[in-house]
């Protein structure tokens, strides 16, 4: 393990992202846990900080954190030790934690926490930790042009054209992720024709793209929600055998049925894009 550490992480500079990363768990962690104490109305449990009736959410400290962390990490840059940046990162990463565990509340603007697209999330924190994670291991994107590629092109031609491919490359990526394939956008950073492929193929019938784009066109939402149906399909009808399995009581003919039923509650097409956001407004 200390070789490992030495030899994978320290020689090569990666100490502040171990740390991050140790610091985001740490903090999602305990988040989900204070959480669900509040909810459940434990005594022995802190409550929620309300300071005249106001509820602050956890994401204002996650924000706070972040800010002084990275402030200190910028201040400290030239002259700070790799103890003072792997302790800072860590801080850092336990504000990030806390910030994404509330990222549906920054998307709807609205309290939807313990609501389904309080699961956005969810999914937010777990593509974090699968960025992290890559990096830490030494795997980087393909699709876009490493700092020191760029650096050490004298030509100005060069940098230009180098520019331009990430600056595409990340285009790409957002339509990607407007299309709501989080975990192909994610993906295809590193492996950068599966991006391709995400950005070619039908957007997810309640994704951002789809509201946008299917509104007025009902085949093609169609097929996309057949589409989202055929995909999602085995993998809900596996979570409710095994959630039968853990129940004591597995049922092949269950798991076929409820799982058309989650899919028919779950699966729905965006609504449509008012129209004053037609107009420009």
């Amino acid at each position: 393990m200390s070789n490992w550490l030495q030899d994978e992480i320290i020689a090569h500079g990666r100490l502040p992202l171990l740390f991050f990363l140790l610091g985001f768990i740490g903090g999602f962690v305990f988040i989900r846990f204070s959480v669900r104490m509040i909810r459940a109305k434990v005594r022995w449990w802190p409550g929620n900080v309300t300071p005249g009736g106001q509820h602050v959410h956890h994401v204002v400290f996650g924000v706070v954190a972040m800010l002084l962390s990275g402030m200190a990490l910028i201040a400290t840059y030239e002259d700070g030790t790799p103890t003072t940046g792997a302790v800072l990162a860590a801080c850092f990463g336990v504000g990030a934690a806390l910030v994404l565990d509330e990222f549906a509340l920054i998307f709807y603007l609205k309290d939807v926490y313990w609501a389904e697209q309080g699961r956005a999330s969810v999914d937010a924190v777990f593509v974090a930790l699968a960025v992290t994670g890559l990096l830490l291991i030494g795997a980087r994107p393909d699709a876009i042009i490493n700092v020191s590629d760029f650096r050490d092109n004298p030509e100005t031609w060069v940098r230009v054209v180098l520019g331009v491919i990430s600056l595409v490359s990340l285009a790409i990526a957002a339509v990607v992720i407007a299309k709501g394939k989080i975990w192909t956008g994610l993906v295809g950073m590193f492996f950068f024709p599966l991006l391709l492929v995400g950005a070619i193929r039908l957007s997810r019938p309640g994704a951002p793209w789809a509201r946008w784009r299917y509104g007025n066109k009902p085949k093609r939402m169609r097929r996309a929600i057949e589409r989202e149906k055929r995909y999602r399909r085995p993998i809900v009808r596996a979570k409710i055998y095994v959630q039968d399995l853990i129940a004591g009581k597995p049922s092949v003919e269950h798991a076929l049925s409820a799982t058309e039923e989650e899919l028919d509650r779950t699966v729905h097409a965006a609504p449509p894009v008012p129209q004053h956001e037609h107009a420009g407004g």
